[in-house]
């Protein structure tokens, strides 16, 4: 079944052939093809020659060879020259070189980025005052910047250079500290003064290498002063017992007080004088001077600098006697507050300078002006917090916290004044719309003004004063009641005529709700509530909300009315597409309708099955508009197919009747034929004939027998007589079949033109005269079978003729 698919595919003739190429062409294509072959080979032998590549690529109109050559190039001048040459022509070299060009700049900005942070370490190595927030800035800027192995070895060197810099300074400085702090315990540590005071000049000589290191620069400002501070006060506190010595009568050593310096000497004069004792203090004050004392140690601990000076301050103010022990110890956690307030300060300037940088850089950060003011506000309050824990700052670097804030803060200061300026301008337009909005209430009250207009001012003065601006509150918040106050009375006349508008309209809500949608007068009805809705809504528009609920009622009243005649419209919808398929059925039945039997059990079926289908028909209701002329075109094309069958089997019935009808009428003249002759007659072989031809069952029939039976009586009686009949019945034959061929429109032939003239004349004269309605054909040829005559061929032939002409009439 798909042999004509394979025949299309193999049949030459279908595909069209190509015209034969002309010789200048053949040899075009040969030397483009050589052309690109030597280029090619050139391209495969350029083996990292750059300039051989670019050549190549300029000169090539190949594109494989362009991009073959391509591969070849890699300097900058050379990728910019070939992009600069194909950027239009060649799309994928052109991409090849920009993504090399692109990582060529990726690469040189990363260099930069990485030689800057060389040049970065390279100037910190050189600053006296490294500090460790600087090489954290700089290892944060080294951690974004891409893989640069020509420089990493360089900045792996600097920045070792670096660590082992902040490790001596660490280093040096916890030398320094422990030192200190061995030097403050050799008063208690129980040595014999020989020793302690050599461990004291250790530490001395130690001093001044301290003092040389090469990271002493990056010290703590007040490290080394401390540590000869407490150099200073050690030896102050193993020399007094000595000077007490030489003393003709040693007096016992005093209890020092809180605000006196610990192991303080007592021998300027040279008689010894007891000291004079403080008046001795009550249990209470002694109990909380300790608790004070502890809270100070304990606020230490925890780095509460700022709670500890308030316990020594408390302390400082408040006297009672301690013991040498409880004085020492006092002194070691008042050098301990020194020492960390020391410490404090030193980071509290630290801070204070990056505070201030961070400041200088805020107007260079582009920040919206509410954050630029929370940032300086924040910053400020930073440096109020340093103060209450650091100390006070220097007046130099205050005065410049001060000008760097407000050289930041002053564009924020312009755009807030700016914005003050603003709301004074909204509020004078406040007070202006509240003018006119009085004068409108005014005019509103004398009755001169429409109230759709006053509704439109109402409305605009509404957006007028939401679109003001902003305002000071506590001043908005008068005048938002002001005009509340002013529009509520000029509005007054109009609230009351909404009321009654309202009021309208929902009687048309109770209308429309009223409306039967099965009615057919309800969509011109629903039509005309709208227009009214419309008319009214035009007159005098009611406030949003009001107009917008209503209408929400009124609009799903309308669209409960549609729904339900939607609903409607659908079943009934539904019902003709049932009735669409009952006729569709029909036309089905019809369509494969078979009937048996013989033609008239047949004719019968067939009459049957087209009145039932017609009943059903009828009785099936409207259709769907869309498939009306559809069905009904089916069901005319099937009915007419079953009525072509009846046409069939009545035809084929009529032609059984007509060859009858011809054998009958035949066999009669043969029989009229042979009674005219002396031959003997087979009466029973005459009869056997007649019964072998199928009855007509019409007048046909009865005609015919009885002229056939006419005969065969006059064979044995009257044979001679009838045969006279005969006889003379042949010329009135001849006239009847001509007055027939006349009234049928059969031509006569040329020998009877004259005959048939003449008889045309007397017909219609006849005619006239009588003034009656002319002899049918098929009555007049029903007659022309029953007349016996003899008939030779030419009749016989010429009544054959009218037979097919008056039945071929009959059957139409």
């Amino acid at each position: 079944m798909f042999d004509f698919l394979f025949k299309r595919a193999t049949e030459t003739s279908a595909v069209p052939t190509a015209p034969a190429a002309s010789p200048e062409q053949v040899a075009a294509s040969a030397a483009t093809a050589s052309r690109r072959d030597e280029q090619t080979r050139r391209a495969a032998t350029l083996d990292g020659n750059e300039a051989a590549a670019v050549a190549l690529i300029l000169e090539s109109e190949f594109a494989g060879v362009r991009l073959s050559a391509a591969e070849h190039v890699t300097s900058r001048p050379a990728l910019e020259q070939v992009l600069a040459a194909v950027r239009n022509t060649d799309r994928r070299v052109a991409k090849l070189m920009q993504g090399r060009l692109d990582a060529i700049r990726y690469q040189q900005a990363e260099q930069q980025k990485a030689q800057a942070c060389l040049e970065q370490a390279q100037r910190l190595l050189a600053d006296e005052k490294l500090t460790p927030n600087q090489v954290a800035e700089l290892d944060r800027q080294w951690q974004v910047v891409a893989d640069v192995p020509t420089l990493a070895a360089d900045y792996a060197a600097a920045r070792a250079a670096l660590a082992a810099r902040l490790e001596a300074q660490v280093k040096l400085q916890r030398t320094i500290i422990d030192a200190m702090a061995a030097v403050r315990k050799l008063p208690e540590a129980g040595l014999p003064a020989d020793e302690a005071l050599l461990a004291l000049e250790r530490h001395a000589a130690a001093q001044a290498a301290y003092q040389q290191a090469p990271e002493h620069n990056a010290l703590p400002r007040h490290l080394l002063s401390d540590f000869a501070a407490a150099l200073e006060q050690t030896r102050a506190a193993l020399t007094a017992p000595q000077k007490q010595a030489v003393l003709a009568e040693p007096a016992p050593a005093p209890t020092p007080v809180a605000a006196v310096t610990a192991a303080a000497p007592a021998a300027e004069a040279a008689p010894v004088k007891p000291a004079r004792q403080p008046k001795p203090a009550s249990k209470e004050t002694d109990k909380k001077f300790l608790e004070i004392m502890d809270a100070l140690e304990a606020a230490l601990e925890q780095g509460q600098l700022h709670t500890a000076a308030e316990h020594d301050k408390w302390l400082r103010e408040h006297k009672t006697r301690l013991s040498p022990a409880q004085t020492d110890h006092l002194n070691h956690v008042r050098a301990e507050l020194k020492r960390l307030g020391d410490w404090a300060r030193w980071g509290g300037n630290v801070s204070r300078e990056e505070l201030v940088k961070a400041v200088e850089e805020l107007p260079g950060q582009k920040l919206a002006m509410s954050e630029l003011a929370k940032k300086v506000g924040s910053m400020r309050d930073r440096w109020k917090a340093l103060d209450a824990v650091s100390g006070h700052a220097p007046k130099s670097l205050w005065e410049r916290f001060d000008a760097a804030c407000t050289t930041a803060y002053a564009p924020a200061a312009a755009h807030f004044k700016q914005l003050a300026d603003e709301r004074h301008a909204n509020a004078a337009k406040a007070h202006a719309l509240i003018a006119e909005t009085q004068a409108l209430a005014e005019t509103v009250a004398a009755g001169g003004a429409d109230l759709k207009n006053v509704a439109a001012a109402g409305q605009r003065l509404r957006q007028m004063w939401g679109r003001l601006g902003t305002i000071d509150r506590k001043e908005k918040r008068k005048l938002d009641h002001t005009f509340d106050k002013v529009l509520a009375h000029m509005l007054s006349p109009l609230s009351e005529q909404r009321k009654l508008e309202a009021a309208k309209r929902e009687e048309l809500i109770v209308e429309a709700e009223a409306l039967d949608p099965a009615e057919r007068h309800t969509l011109d009805q629903l039509r005309r509530l709208q227009e009214r809705w419309q008319e009214q809504a035009k007159a005098l528009p009611l406030e949003r909300k009001t107009e917008q609920a209503l209408w929400q009622r009124f609009r799903a009243a309308c669209d409960a009315i549609f729904a339900k005649r939607k609903e409607s419209a659908h079943a009934a919808d539904h019902e003709r597409k049932a009735h669409l398929h009952a006729r569709e059925a029909i036309c089905q039945q019809l369509e494969e309708a078979t009937f048996s039997g013989d033609d008239k059990a047949q004719l019968a079926a067939i009459a049957k099955a087209l009145k039932d289908a017609a009943t059903a028909w009828n009785a099936s209701g409207t259709v769907p508009r869309a498939a009306e002329a559809r069905i009904s075109q089916r069901y005319h094309n099937a009915t007419g197919k079953v009525q072509a069958q009846a046409e069939a089997i009545k035809r084929r019935a009529g032609a059984a009747q007509a060859n009858a009808l011809r054998d009958k009428l035949r066999l009669t003249q043969a029989l009229e034929g042979e009674l005219v002759t002396d031959a003997a007659i087979d009466v029973a072989g005459w009869q056997a004939r007649w019964a072998e031809l199928p009855s007509l069952g019409n007048d046909y029939e009865r005609a015919l027998q009885g002229r056939f039976h006419a005969a065969l009586a006059a064979v044995d009686g009257q044979r001679r007589e009838y045969a006279a009949q005969l006889e003379r019945n042949r010329a009135r034959l001849l006239d009847e079949i001509l007055r027939l061929e006349i009234v049928a429109g059969v031509d006569s032939g040329a020998e009877f033109a004259r005959e048939r003239l003449k008889m045309q004349v007397e017909v219609l004269q006849s005619s006239l005269k009588s003034g009656q309605k002319p002899q049918s054909a098929s009555a007049a040829y029903l007659q022309l079978c029953a007349m016996p005559a003899l008939a030779d061929a030419r009749a016989a032939s010429r009544i054959e003729q009218l037979f097919r002409r008056i039945g071929a009439a009959e059957r139409t």
